[in-house]
């Protein structure tokens, strides 16, 4: 009995239907990202002027159904752009934007302590050695003595603008 031919299984065209929706979504996911930027912040993307219109549009633009519409079709745009840098753009600004709130906390955490505790010069020159412990312990007297006379608190703010550009430099 003969066995009828082999019929050979189709060639992987490429990604998938659901892969490619996915790829949709995240790229409409990234473009709702860009419509919280500022135009600054835009201006600094290397956007196609179709989408950078799209993005100015989308706040004239009120319904809800409207709106969603209209983000799909930011996300048609982004379908144009490397969405790559976009991504490692807006990375770059948020890690920064965490690290200058760390280095904020920290230094308002340091500003208390060092009014609060007469020990904690000595612990932040041991951390902060290029620290000029003259001035900075001249300040701290100066911002308790403004504390006790009920003044504005204005030598605990230049405390902790010192304390806050030391923190930065490291």
């Amino acid at each position: 009995m003969a066995r009828p031919p082999k019929v050979p299984r189709p060639v992987d065209d490429g990604p998938s239907k659901t892969q490619l929706k996915k790829e949709m979504h995240a790229l409409q996911e990234l473009g709702e990202v860009l419509t919280g930027l500022s135009r600054d912040q835009l201006d600094q993307l290397d956007l196609p002027e179709a989408l950078r219109d799209a993005l100015d549009e989308l706040q004239r633009v009120g319904k809800h159904e409207a709106r969603r519409r209209h983000m799909q079709f930011i996300g048609k745009l982004m379908r144009e752009v490397d969405p790559a840098p976009i991504r490692e753009q807006i990375d770059r600004w948020e890690s920064g934007t965490r690290a200058n709130k760390a280095a904020f906390k920290l230094a308002e955490r340091w500003r208390d302590r060092l009014l609060g505790e007469p020990a904690a010069l000595d612990e932040f020159v041991l951390a902060q050695p290029e620290v000029d412990r003259a001035a900075l312990d001249a300040l701290i007297t100066k911002a308790r003595l403004q504390a006790t006379r009920g003044e504005a608190p204005a030598a605990a703010r230049q405390v902790f603008r010192m304390v806050h550009r030391l923190i930065l430099k490291v």
